[in-house]
């Protein structure tokens, strides 16, 4: 019956193939998460990323019908978080770290520009999943996450006006420094 496969889209969003998928996840949700959810409250935040999930699940199997590769993981949903965290926290500063081969440095971004990245990463990693370039390399689904992301971004935009007013908090772009002469933001 037809029933099964559609509970599948929801239930596929609470599965993982291994500790360091639902780590990675769960890290992502951890991060940006719950100031989404402050500002959406609970059940909405609970029904956005429900939707956002299955919306990605639905991306990955309209752009490439005939993967192998299972659809698995909360990926889709949390892209939908990131979407949202980036509509309505452009300018948070976000602390990172770097990978440059066998180095790595701790740096702060912006969030548009971490998400940004991240975002443009996913699109041309699924591209490239599509060719033939990376036939066999990996299982990811990253048309879940274009999916999930672009329904989240859509539907923050839209709600934007309804949601609570953001707290008391700014963000600036530049990180301040304790010796700095100009202390009138401090």
């Amino acid at each position: 019956t037809p029933s099964p496969v559609y509970l599948t889209l929801i239930t596929a969003m609470f599965l993982h193939a291994g500790w360091l998928h639902i780590g990675g996840n769960m890290l992502f949700l951890y991060i940006f998460g719950d100031n989404v959810e402050d500002r959406m409250g609970h059940i909405p935040y609970l029904l956005f990323y429900l939707f956002c999930g299955v919306v990605a699940g639905i991306t990955q199997v309209a752009v490439d019908p005939g993967s192998s590769i299972p659809s698995l993981g909360a990926s889709g949903a949390i892209a939908g978080v990131l979407a949202a965290y980036l509509v309505l926290f452009p300018l948070a500063r976000v602390r990172t770290i770097i990978f440059i081969v066998f180095f790595f440095t701790i740096v702060t971004l912006p969030a548009f520009v971490l998400i940004g990245i991240w975002f443009l990463l996913q699109f041309l990693d699924g591209v490239a999943a599509l060719s033939n370039v990376q036939q066999g390399m990996g299982g990811v689904a990253y048309f879940a996450h274009v999916g999930g992301f672009v329904t989240g971004l859509v539907i923050t935009f839209l709600l934007r006006p309804w949601l609570r007013p953001p707290a008391s908090v700014s963000y600036p772009y530049y990180p301040r420094h304790p010796d700095s002469a100009d202390r009138s933001d401090w």
